[in-house]
Parts: structure tokens; C-alpha cells; sequence
């Protein structure tokens, strides 16, 4: 077992401080498990298998795929994108942040609240909380979505999904859209999933941050 918590830190691209920090041990006691030296906790093991999607028959015995797949990912691809084995995505927490712009403006000091490693997706930037009904059904409020931050608003691949920072009367709002040309010099059109929300036309002056939306992922209530 002890070869495999290699393997997976290699494959999840995370350095053994970062592993072991995630597991809540320090580096050497990480390298100790990894040259067999020491053995894996059941703590850790559960952090392997909970929170890092680990399969559990492959970690004990080698057989089957290293993680288990996620059947309520969603994911959202072109066919330019190139799709990694596994990445690890920070998901952060938008009031944590204070919004979209301090996060995109400085993401390396924005500490996230977890991490989120899903196999076959393009590279994504980091992961959010829906919040409101604006895209039911294809997502309701507590999904998480993974984005790929844009830097130029003429980078839109029109009539797909973003998430947006809005400046509303100088308040930031958040939310995912669709977005779609409009007939108005200067302007683009937000469109719901959700029926009984109007489509929206905004200045594109007013969008302060912006994200093509990569995959969701449908958080269950378990009662």
C-alpha cells in the first residue's frame, strides 16, 4: 500500500509538504510512508479515500482504477481542450473572498476551504458554490461549479456558461449565466437556464471579473 500513497501524490501533481499537510503529518513522516518504512494510519487512509476520491480496492490491493468516478460531474468541454489524468482544484468560498475580483485579482492568497480532485477535465482554476435558482435545473443552489478564469472579456465563446462579477449600482453581484450577443453596441445578453428569469442585456463596462464555467458538480442531501 505504502508504493501507492506515491503514486497518487504523483498523479494528483502534489508535492510530498503538500500531501503531508493535507493529511495533517509532516513531510517526513509522509516519506517514511511512502519507502515503507512507517505504515498508513486509518485516519489517513480515510482522508485518502473521503477527500481525495481515492478508491479504496485499489489503495488496499492495486486493482481497479486509483479514484473512484464522480457521477454527478457534469463537465462542460470544447474540443480544443486537453483533458488531465487528475488535478487538484482549490474550491473556495465566495464570502470568504469578498468576491469574485479580489479572488481572479490575487488567487494565491485567497486560502481555499478545501480541494476538489476530479480525473479527465480540462484545466481549471478553481471551484465555487452556486448560489440561486437563476440555471435550474442544470444546476441548483449548493452545486459547485470548476472555472477557467478569462482575462479578456473578447475571449467569450458566445452561448456558453460563465460565471460572472457584476457591478450593480457599485455592489458586486455574482452569478452564472449564459452569455449571447446582443443587438447593442457595447453590451451582452445574460441568459437563465431557468425559465422564470428574464433574459438580461448589461453593459459589458459592468462585468469586473469573468470565468468560463469547466464542470459542476451535484452536491445530494443524504435524509
Amino acid at each position: 500500500m505504502n508504493e501507492r500513497v506515491k503514486l497518487i501524490r504523483k498523479q494528483l501533481g502534489m508535492t510530498q509538504e503538500q500531501l503531508a499537510q493535507h493529511l495533517g503529518i509532516g513531510k517526513a513522516a509522509l516519506s517514511m510512508i511512502e519507502t515503507g518504512k512507517a505504515g498508513l494510519s486509518s485516519r489517513n487512509r480515510n482522508i485518502l479515500v473521503q477527500e481525495l476520491n481515492v478508491n479504496p480496492e485499489w489503495l488496499e490491493t492495486g486493482r481497479g482504477n486509483m479514484f473512484n468516478a464522480d457521477p454527478d460531474l457534469t463537465a462542460y468541454m470544447h474540443r480544443t481542450d486537453n483533458s488531465l489524468p487528475m488535478q487538484s482544484v482549490p474550491l473556495y468560498s465566495i464570502e470568504g473572498t469578498a468576491g469574485l475580483v479580489p479572488l481572479f485579482t490575487d488567487q494565491t492568497q485567497t486560502k481555499p476551504v478545501n480541494y476538489i480532485h476530479i480525473p479527465n477535465l480540462p484545466k481549471c482554476d478553481g471551484a465555487l458554490y452556486v448560489r440561486g435558482d437563476s440555471m435550474y435545473p442544470l444546476l441548483k443552489s449548493g452545486d459547485i461549479v470548476l472555472y477557467k478564469q478569462l482575462n479578456d472579456i473578447d475571449d467569450i465563446f458566445w452561448g456558453d456558461m460563465y460565471l460572472l462579477s457584476i457591478d450593480i449600482d457599485g455592489e458586486e453581484y455574482v452569478t452564472v449565466k449564459y452569455i449571447q450577443k446582443s443587438d447593442r453596441e457595447g453590451y451582452v445578453k445574460l441568459v437563465s437556464q431557468n425559465p422564470h428569469h428574464a433574459d438580461k442585456e448589461i453593459e459589458i463596462g459592468r462585468i469586473r471579473a469573468i470565468a468560463l464555467v469547466k464542470a459542476s458538480i451535484r452536491m445530494n442531501s443524504m435524509r
